[in-house]
């Protein structure tokens, strides 16, 4: 044990907290990061130059505090999703991280439970166990897809206050049915739960996939969150949101913060709203990537899963953390997550793409030590 565990240790810490590790990937200095599904396209330039505007602005106002209720923000958001939202079904806060943590304050907390079905976003449990509720793990298939059959069978057994599906899925790229929304809202009934549809990715899906918002109309309990983080290229701004029933965003003014959004944030947001086609417009060039790298690396004998998403899941590897290792040795920083015969990589611009598959076709050349062979990693 180190001795900043010890220090740590003897601190009156919580016992639920006691032995955990903060939540983060690498964060390394090399020529390609394709590790955490940022946008590497970054802001266009006159997209940059209005967001810098609209912040000076904003900061002639400082003295004050902001605007409470975000209401242009929110009314941005609600033109932006469409699907008939106005200000009164939209919320947002600092990431959707923030989002899905006050969704837990208000709903979650001792003595209630959250459900999600791993493997997916690993910040669910963090969050739970940051609101002190409880944590149920679900099953998905050996392929990790999730079924409406199954998913609303483990819900009504369970039956959570808070269940988490997300679509597309993180770290596999997958979307989800909306028949699978439908049965896991059904099933939640008898607990009242909570059906939080994280659709982070959702703008990079591929032409077709439906959006869980279409569902919206008459189901209070359900809640769609977005982020600004990735098709909008704005992950240091740290903008997330959701869309639900005005109820529920009454629910969330009683934990909030007060005045949890900056004036410098809004002012970001807003801007990057007003510009919204020209921030979108990368979106289309990445989704042509991510499906490059799908077609690359079926052909090279590997497993990549189906994305919806502006990442690749990919197995049949022997040996991936000796793969990410030599790709991170060529300058390519790519994600381990954690799961037997599988890395996640992040579709980037076309240099930063074909950097990683010309890195990963020169290790697998090198002997066969690097592929287990199709499906063997399931």
């Amino acid at each position: 044990m180190t001795e900043q565990l010890d220090k740590l240790n003897r601190l009156p810490l919580r016992d639920d907290l006691r032995g955990l590790s903060p939540y983060g990937a690498p964060q390394l200095e090399v020529p390609v990061l394709l590790n955490v599904n940022e946008n590497t396209h970054g802001l266009p330039g006159h997209v940059r130059e209005a967001i810098v505007a609209a912040v000076s602005e904003a900061a002639t106002g400082l003295n004050r505090y902001p605007d409470r209720e975000f209401t242009e923000l929110r009314d941005r958001l609600a033109a932006y999703l469409g699907h008939g939202m106005g200000r009164d079904n939209i919320w947002a806060a600092n990431g959707s991280n923030e989002v899905l943590q006050q969704i837990l304050q208000a709903f979650g907390g001792p003595g209630r439970t959250a459900m999600s079905f791993p493997p997916t976003y690993s910040m669910y449990p963090l969050l739970a166990s940051g609101t002190g509720t409880a944590y149920l793990s679900g099953k998905r298939t050996d392929d990790f897809t999730l079924t409406a059959e199954s998913a609303a069978a483990q819900v009504r057994d369970a039956a959570p206050n808070i269940v988490f599906l997300c679509s597309p899925n993180n770290p596999t790229g997958t979307a989800l049915g909306l028949d699978v929304v439908e049965a896991v809202y059904e099933a939640g009934e008898a607990s009242s739960a909570i059906v939080i549809v994280d659709e982070a990715y959702a703008e990079f899906s591929h032409t077709g996939t439906p959006s869980a918002l279409e569902l919206l109309p008459g189901r209070e309990r359900l809640i769609v969150s977005r982020t600004m983080s990735k098709a909008f290229a704005l992950a240091g701004a740290r903008i997330g949101y959701l869309a639900a029933a005005p109820e529920i965003t009454d629910a969330l003014r009683l934990v909030r913060l007060p005045y949890h959004l900056s004036a410098l944030t809004q002012a970001t947001a807003n801007a990057a709203l007003a510009h919204a086609d020209a921030l979108l417009a990368n979106v289309e060039d990445i989704k042509g990537q991510r499906d490059r790298i799908v077609d690359e690396l079926t052909a090279l004998g590997l497993t990549p899963a189906p994305s919806d998403s502006n990442f690749v899941f990919f197995g049949g590897l022997a040996e991936p953390h000796r793969i990410w290792q030599g790709l991170l040795d060529a300058g390519v920083l790519i994600r381990d997550v954690g799961i037997p015969g599988h890395l996640r990589v992040t579709a980037g611009t076309e240099a930063e793409t074909t950097a990683f598959l010309d890195a990963l076709r020169a290790l697998l050349s090198q002997d066969d030590a690097g592929r287990a062979g199709v499906g063997a990693a399931h």
